[in-house]
């Protein structure tokens, strides 16, 4: 794959970003993709390894040494055809995801894996400039009508799937615009919301019909008050269609159990990024939720956190502090431990980068206030220990360790627990132990006839990539339910 000594010959590129006191002052992206001769020289480095672990590393198993091998030798359009063969979205994955395939990869042993992430960002990107990427219309229509509930990456991908075999997929969706949690979860500087409308208008060439504003439930669920909704009951939707696919998304926050936690300006994060991306979108006027001249705290240190740490900083946060309460991961993984698997070490993000003061093995005590209004976090340092023979860590409060945090806004970002409540208990579909939809991924049936689930809202919280692959493996087993046999990828 790619040049035979390659990897010995080149180091591994990062992709440019620009400087983060000029990137905070707009919501635009800042990452510059890398031309194609520094892609070429890039995907040299991609080993004639024998088994390219990145495969497995990657969910939706992208066939990486493949098109690492085209883009080397300059065969840019054969090489988008093979990234889009196993990713229906490979310009949100190229952006957004945390690349498990590099972690996988054999030079990785090295620290230095093959860029895969900007490679693909860059054949992508090319085969937009280039008119490449066009609208696949079936030749065919097989008369199977398909409600898809959810726009996120696992609706979406399920939903191109089958329109591309012929069936009329129809995609229902609450928020006024189509992209869940892509469109309102992610900020502009990451995912700039036009990569998604073009999408989007591909997806409606193919035939697929958007119902955004819709919920689907019960009349008197509360999230079907929002106003400029319309309400559709589940079993309206059994009546007018051959297959139901929930592909909602894990949208349950784990909220703060702590005294003062119910003060104004204490909001799940999910909140504020959705109130900032609205704005950017010119769907709101001035955020109901701002960090500007504000103390911020964020709670928890993933990704979502990463995104209100960022967002902070653009709206004028007079100080962001993210914690949290795990103990402080390794700066570097021991790749002889952990490869080809995922490793748990120290990440930096571009929004870190920006300004950010962080910490870790911290647990929130207390939240006080003023006049209703959180003004301070109190917390305590902990001791984490594992238990030899069970293998469990405990943590233990530190005496004399207290510390306090100046909040005006403390955000919550420290996950999700299941998905809304209301839409399983409509469709009175069996949950799991942890409160998402039961259904394995043999064939991504419910417990109820003719419905299917896929994604966060089948699997819990996750990666964008484990939706896509969801989504595409559920559209296969809904036509093989309905056709008796499918020609759509597994």
């Amino acid at each position: 794959m790619g040049k035979t000594t390659g990897f010995l010959e080149f180091q591994r590129l990062q992709e440019a970003v620009e400087a983060p006191l000029k990137r905070v002052k707009h919501w635009k992206e800042f990452v510059q993709v890398l031309n194609d001769e520094q892609a070429g020289q890039q995907a040299a480095r991609c080993m004639d390894c024998g088994i390219p672990f990145c495969h497995n590393g990657c969910p939706v198993n992208n066939i990486i040494p493949d098109w690492n091998d085209l883009v080397y030798r300059q065969q840019w359009k054969e090489a988008l055809d093979v990234l889009h063969s196993t990713n229906n979205f490979p310009e949100i994955t190229g952006r957004i995801c945390p690349a498990p395939c590099e972690a996988a990869c054999t030079l990785n042993i090295d620290r230095a894996p093959v860029g895969i992430k900007s490679i693909e960002h860059a054949i992508i990107d090319k085969g937009w400039a280039e008119g490449w990427v066009v609208p696949q219309v079936p030749t065919h229509k097989t008369g199977k009508h398909i409600a898809v509930i959810g726009s996120g990456p696992a609706g979406l991908a399920c939903a191109q799937q089958l329109a591309r075999v012929g069936h009329d997929v129809t995609v229902y969706e609450k928020s006024d615009r189509i992209g869940g949690l892509m469109r309102y979860g992610i900020p502009d500087f990451k995912l700039e919301k036009g990569l998604l409308d073009r999408r989007v208008a591909q997806m409606q060439a193919e035939g697929v019909q958007f119902c955004p504003s819709t919920y689907i439930g019960q009349a008197q669920d509360q999230a079907a008050q929002e106003p400029g909704l319309t309400v559709l009951s589940p079993t309206e939707l059994e009546q007018r269609f051959d297959a139901i696919v929930l592909a909602g998304g894990s949208e349950t926050p784990r909220l703060l159990d702590a005294p003062g936690s119910q003060l104004q300006g204490v909001h799940p994060a999910m909140d504020f990024l959705r109130i900032q991306n609205q704005q950017v979108a010119g769907s709101r006027g001035t955020p109901a939720i701002s960090a500007q001249g504000k103390h911020v705290v964020v709670i928890g240190g993933g990704d979502t956190g990463s995104d209100c740490v960022g967002t902070s900083t653009r709206q004028g946060a007079k100080s962001v502090t993210q914690f949290e309460l795990m103990p402080r991961p390794p700066e570097q993984e021991n790749t002889e431990l952990t490869w080809p698997y995922w490793p748990l070490k120290l990440r930096t993000s571009s929004s870190h980068d920006e300004g950010c003061e962080r910490d870790w093995a911290i647990n929130t005590v207390e939240l006080e206030g003023k006049n209703g209004q959180v003004k301070e976090l109190r917390a305590v340092r902990v001791d984490w220990k594992t238990d030899p023979e069970t293998g469990r860590m405990s943590m233990t409060p530190i005496e004399g360790s207290e510390v306090v945090f100046p909040a005006d806004l403390v955000l919550l970002a420290m996950g999700f627990t299941a998905p809304v409540r209301q839409v399983l208990d409509a469709f009175a579909v069996q949950a799991d132990s942890r409160g998402n939809v039961a259904a394995n991924t043999d064939d991504y049936l419910t417990s109820r006839t003719k419905v299917f689930a896929a994604g966060d809202m089948r699997r819990g919280q996750s990666l964008i990539v484990w939706a896509i692959r969801e989504g595409r493996q559920c559209a296969r087993s809904v036509d093989e339910f309905l056709m008796g046999s499918s020609t759509l990828p597994r």
